[in-house]
């Protein structure tokens, strides 16, 4: 009986024992692992970067550079009317600029090729369409080139600083997009 206490008593201590070194070892893998997310998020939160200027035409032929508009937030949408996912996220566009246009800038940039985009042909579609954004076109291609856009439809937001505060690739809905334009409306990264 004795002997089988001895033998309880070594078998808790040990375990105890292989307990406190196993918490030990997860404690320091658990705070390495914390460490590095915590520099993943520092390197996700960096500053804003300054949006590069372009210069594109508005309707009625006039030069118009983006820095024009530094000073009240701007929203960047590169867009073409062969571009299906362009397309359809042009009514949430308008829906949003209904709403904001007097507080946030919306620069619709039409990347108009004059083959398959002409300015009249654009023209037409957001007439027939009804949209009320103000639409540009990047005849000479400097604002697809300012921000090496190669797929559609791609957006750039814009604190009133100038900053690039957030972009995004692929069309979106009317809820994602109004998730972009919260933090312009209230100073967010600015």
């Amino acid at each position: 009986m004795k002997t089988k206490a001895i033998v309880l008593v070594a078998i808790l201590v040990g375990v105890l024992a292989l307990a406190v070194i196993g918490y030990t070892y997860l404690s320091k893998n658990y705070q390495a692992q914390e460490d590095i997310k915590a520099e993943a998020v520092r390197e996700t939160e960096k500053e804003p970067q300054k949006a590069v200027d372009f210069t594109v035409t508005d309707k009625a032929g006039n030069k118009v550079n983006l820095s024009d508009n530094f000073g009240k937030p701007i929203v960047v949408n590169f867009w073409a009317t062969w571009c299906g996912p362009c397309k359809s996220e042009m009514p949430e566009f308008n829906k949003i600029y209904k709403e904001y246009g007097d507080e946030i800038i919306f620069m619709m940039v039409n990347l108009t090729d004059g083959y398959r985009d002409t300015t009249e042909k654009v023209n037409q579609f957001i007439l027939e369409n009804g949209y009320e954004f103000p639409v540009y076109f990047d005849t000479e291609y400097s604002a697809a080139s300012a921000y090496s856009i190669n797929s559609i439809p791609a957006t750039l937001f814009i604190n009133k600083n100038g900053e690039i505060t957030d972009g995004h690739l692929g069309a979106m809905s009317e809820s994602v997009l109004r998730g972009y334009i919260k933090p312009l409306l209230s100073g967010a990264g600015q």
